[in-house]
C-alpha cells in the first residue's frame, strides 16, 4: 500500500471517528457534561502519556514546560478546549447534535475570519464569497430558531481560538494535548475527587458506565494517533477537504438517527452553509491550502 493510500485511511477514520461522536457521549449518561468532560481530559492524559512513553516523546513533551511561551499559551489552549469540550457534549446529550454540527461546519469561515483580523491576512475573492454566504445561512438559522444558535457559534469561535493558538506553537497533536490536559489536571481531577465524596460521582457505580467513562480518554486519543498519521502523508490540502467528514457524519446523526427537527427554514439555511464550504473547497483546491489544522475536535 503506498504512503498516499496509509495517509488518506489514516485520515478518513479520524474524521470517521470524530463525526460518531454523539454515538458515544449519550451513553455515559446519567453522568453529567461536566462530570463526562472532567473523565475525558483525566484519562485522555493518560493515554496520552502512555502513548509518548511508546513512542519514546516524554522527556521532549516534558522540556516544553519549562518555555514560558509554550507554557502560558498552553494554558490558554486549555481553557479554550475545555470550553469547546464542554459546550459539544452538553449540546449533544440535549438534543442539539445539528447544531453542534453547524459549529463545525461555519468553523473553517471562522478560521478565514481571524486570519483577517488578528493575522492581517488577505482575504481571495472565493473566501470572501463563502464567508458572505456562511454569514448569511447564520442569519437564516437565527430567524429559524428563533435565537442565535450559540451552541454552534460558541463550538466555532473557541475552536477557532483554539487552532489559533496551536498554530502559533506548532506543536504535535498527541504532545499538545497531553500538556493541556496535564495543565487542566488540578481543575478537572479535583472536580472528579469531589463528586466521589459526596456521592454525586457515576464512577463506580456500574462496571458497564465506568468502562465508557474510563473509555473516553481511548475514544479521544485514538482519532488523534490516526490524524498523526496521516499528516506525515497526506497534503493539507487533503486534510483540510476530510474535515468535513466530521459535521456532516454528526449532521446526518441528528437528523437520522436522533430525529432532531428540520423544518424547511432549517434546510435552506444549511444547504446555505454547504454552498459557503463547496465555494471554500474550490479555493483550497486552486490555492493548495488549508485553513485549519488543529485537532482533538468535539
Amino acid at each position: 500500500m503506498t504512503r498516499y493510500k496509509t495517509g488518506l485511511i489514516f485520515g478518513v477514520s479520524a474524521y470517521t471517528l470524530w463525526g460518531a461522536f454523539p454515538l458515544y457521549w449519550p451513553l455515559l449518561q446519567p453522568a453529567n457534561p461536566m462530570e463526562i468532560v472532567s473523565h475525558r481530559a483525566v484519562w485522555s492524559l493518560f493515554f496520552c502519556l502512555v502513548a509518548l512513553g511508546i513512542a519514546k516523546q516524554l522527556k521532549s513533551t516534558y522540556a516544553l514546560l519549562k518555555n514560558p511561551r509554550v507554557f502560558f499559551r498552553l494554558l490558554l489552549a486549555a481553557g479554550l478546549i475545555s470550553v469547546n469540550w464542554l459546550v459539544y457534549i452538553w449540546g449533544v446529550n440535549n438534543e442539539h447534535v445539528v447544531e453542534t454540527a453547524l459549529g463545525y461546519y461555519i468553523n473553517p469561515l471562522i478560521i478565514i475570519a481571524f486570519g483577517v483580523i488578528m493575522l492581517r491576512e488577505k482575504m481571495r475573492k472565493l473566501q470572501w464569497t463563502a464567508v458572505s454566504f456562511g454569514a448569511l445561512g447564520v442569519i437564516v438559522l437565527t430567524i429559524d430558531y428563533g435565537r442565535l444558535p450559540w451552541i454552534a457559534l460558541a463550538l466555532a469561535f473557541s475552536w477557532g481560538s483554539y487552532g489559533l493558538v496551536k498554530k502559533q506553537l506548532n506543536l504535535g497533536a498527541l504532545e499538545g494535548l497531553a500538556i493541556e490536559t496535564l495543565l487542566s489536571l488540578p481543575f478537572y481531577g479535583g472536580y472528579l475527587i469531589y463528586i466521589g465524596l459526596n456521592g454525586t460521582g457515576q464512577l463506580g457505580s456500574s462496571i458497564g458506565l465506568s468502562i465508557l467513562l474510563i473509555g473516553a480518554g481511548v475514544v479521544t486519543a485514538i482519532p488523534l494517533l490516526l490524524f498523526n498519521g496521516s499528516t506525515t502523508r497526506l497534503p493539507f490540502t487533503i486534510i483540510g477537504l476530510l474535515q468535513y467528514i466530521t459535521p456532516t457524519i454528526q449532521f446526518s446523526i441528528g437528523v437520522w438517527v436522533r430525529h432532531e427537527d428540520m423544518p424547511t427554514a432549517r434546510w435552506v439555511g444549511f444547504m446555505i452553509i454547504w454552498a459557503a464550504l463547496i465555494t471554500l473547497a474550490v479555493d483550497l483546491l486552486k490555492s493548495g491550502r488549508t485553513v485549519n489544522n488543529s485537532v482533538a475536535q468535539g
